[in-house]
C-alpha cells in the first residue's frame, strides 16, 4: 500500500499542486509583461534623451566657448575656477601627448556625437578619461588653441542598463508577491476542499465547506457538504439495518439453539448443528464489527504496548500457537481501545488459521512494537509476522477486500471473510497506515503505522 504520508510530504505532489502551477504561469505573465514594458519605455525614451543630452552638451559648450571669448583675459583665471565650483565645468588645455580615452561605449552615444559633431563642428572630440581622469570630456576650439570641457558624468547620466534592470527586478518581486499572494486566494478553496476529501477517505467527518465565494466554489463545497451529510446518512442508516438483521437473526438462532440442547439427538448431531450455530453468530459479529462506525471524537490516549502483550499472553495460551514478543513499552497512540485490541486480534487469529508453518501443524508468530523519529514524526511501528506460505505478491492487495479469500485452503476457515476488512477499516479510521508484504523466508508481514504520542 502506498504512504499516506509520503503521498502528503512529497516534493513531486508539491510541484505538481494548482498553487505551483498557477504561481508559474502568472509569475511568467508578469515576467513577459514587464519585458514588453521595459523594452517599450526604453524605445519611446531614446530620442527624447539623446536630444536632452546633446542640447546640454551643446549649451554648455557653447556658453564656455563664448565666456572665455569675450572675458578679459586677467579675468579667466576666476571665470575658470568659478566654472569648477558653481557648475562643476572643467577647462584643460588639449595637448598632443594627452591620454585620451574612448568614449562611453552605450547606444546612445554614437547619436550624441552626431548631434554634437553638426553643431559644433567635426572636429569635436569626446572621451571617458583624460589622463587618468574621468569624466564626460568634449574639445572646442577658440582660435588656433585647442581646449577640453570636462563635465560630471552625473549631470548626463540618464538610467543605465544597471538601473533599468534594479527596477525592473523590484517590479518583478512585487509582481510575484502578488501572484503568489493571488495563486493563494484560488488555491485556498481548493486545498480545503481536498483537506475535506482526504478526511472523507480516511473514514473521518470533516468540518463544513464555507458556502461562499464565487458562485463555482460555492455550489462545489455546497455539493460536497451535502455528499457528507448523505454518506453519514448512510452510514447510519447502515448501522441501523445490520443491527436490526442481528437482532431479528440473533433471536432465532437462540431458540434454534435451546431446541437443540432440549432434542433427542445423537451427540455428532448435536455438536455439528450447535457449531454450525456458532458459526452463523459470528458472521453476524463480523457484519456488525465491519459496519460499526468509530468516531474520532472518542479516541483517547491507548497504551497500544499493553494491548500487544495482552493479546500476546491470550495467544500463548492456545496449545497450536507459538509467539514471540518484542514491545517498546513507551509506545502509546491516540484511538479506541476496543478497536485497536479488536484489529490485533484480529491479525493473529489470521496468523494462526492461515500461517501454519508449513510439515508442522505449529503456527509460529512474531509480534513487535517499535517507537521511531521525534516530535510531529514520531510514529508507532507494529509487525506481526507469520512463518506459512504466505500468499502470491499479485494476490496481496486482495487480501483486504470483504469477502475475499484467496484459495480453498483459506476456504476452509468458518467467517465471512472480513476479518483483514475490519482491521483495515478501524486503522482508516484511526488515520494509520496497513502494509502487507511476504516475509523473507515465508510467511506474511503485517506492518502497521501509527502517529505516536
Amino acid at each position: 500500500m502506498q504512504s499516506r504520508f509520503s503521498r502528503l510530504f512529497s516534493l513531486a505532489a508539491l510541484k505538481s499542486g494548482l498553487f505551483w502551477r498557477t504561481f508559474l504561469l502568472l509569475g511568467v505573465l508578469t515576467t513577459l509583461s514587464m519585458s514588453a514594458w521595459v523594452y517599450m519605455i526604453s524605445v519611446v525614451q531614446r530620442e527624447p534623451q539623446v536630444q536632452q543630452i546633446s542640447a546640454q552638451v551643446i549649451s554648455v559648450v557653447t556658453i564656455t566657448h563664448a565666456a572665455l571669448t569675450h572675458s578679459a583675459p586677467e579675468l579667466r583665471r576666476e571665470l575658470l575656477f568659478e566654472l569648477v565650483s558653481n557648475e562643476g565645468i572643467r577647462i584643460f588645455t588639449l595637448e598632443d601627448d594627452d591620454e585620451v580615452e574612448p568614449p562611453p561605449d552605450n547606444a546612445l552615444m554614437p547619436e550624441i556625437e552626431a548631434l554634437v559633431k553638426a553643431k559644433l563642428g567635426p572636429h569635436t572630440r569626446f572621451s571617458s578619461s583624460v589622463n587618468g581622469m574621468p569624466g564626460f570630456w568634449v574639445s572646442f576650439n577658440i582660435g588656433e588653441d585647442s581646449y577640453w570641457l570636462m563635465l560630471e558624468r552625473e549631470r548626463l547620466r540618464g538610467l543605465t542598463g544597471i538601473q533599468w534592470l534594479g527596477w525592473a527586478g523590484v517590479v518583478s518581486v512585487l509582481s510575484l508577491l502578488g501572484a503568489a499572494a493571488i495563486s493563494s486566494l484560488i488555491n485556498r478553496p481548493l486545498a480545503r476542499l481536498t483537506s475535506a476529501t482526504r478526511d472523507v477517505a480516511e473514514g473521518r467527518r470533516p468540518d463544513p465547506l464555507p458556502e461562499k465565494g464565487p458562485a463555482e466554489i460555492a455550489q462545489a463545497n455546497r455539493s460536497f457538504n451535502q455528499m457528507v451529510e448523505d454518506l453519514a446518512q448512510v452510514e447510519s442508516d447502515r448501522a441501523v439495518i445490520l443491527a436490526g438483521i442481528s437482532h431479528d437473526l440473533r433471536t432465532p438462532l437462540a431458540r434454534m439453539g435451546l431446541e437443540v440442547e432440549m432434542a433427542n439427538l445423537s451427540p455428532e448431531a448435536r455438536d455439528g448443528i450447535q457449531s454450525d450455530i456458532a458459526q452463523m453468530d459470528a458472521i453476524i459479529g463480523q457484519f456488525l464489527d465491519y459496519a460499526k462506525p468509530t468516531e474520532a471524537s472518542s479516541f483517547v490516549n491507548v497504551d497500544i504496548a499493553a494491548l500487544l502483550q495482552e493479546t500476546a499472553n491470550e495467544t500463548a495460551r492456545l496449545p497450536d500457537v507459538k509467539i514471540t514478543t518484542h514491545i517498546d513499552e513507551r509506545a502509546h497512540v491516540l484511538g479506541n481501545g476496543t478497536d485497536l485490541k479488536r484489529v490485533l486480534n484480529n491479525l493473529v487469529e489470521n496468523a494462526r488459521r492461515y500461517g501454519k508453518t508449513p510439515g508442522t501443524d505449529v503456527t509460529e508468530i512474531d509480534m513487535r512494537c517499535d517507537v521511531k523519529g521525534m516530535g510531529a514524526f514520531k510514529r508507532v511501528m507494529i509487525e506481526v509476522q507469520d512463518h506459512g506460505a504466505g500468499v502470491p505478491d499479485e494476490q496481496i492487495a486482495q487480501l483486504l477486500k470483504p469477502f475475499t479469500r484467496l484459495d480453498a485452503a483459506r476456504s476452509q476457515a468458518n467467517g465471512a471473510g472480513l476479518g483483514l476488512a475490519i482491521v483495515d477499516r478501524v486503522l482508516q479510521r484511526h488515520g494509520a497506515e496497513l502494509t502487507v508484504k511476504n516475509r523473507d523466508g515465508g510467511g506474511l508481514v503485517f506492518q502497521i503505522t501509527m502517529k505516536a504520542l
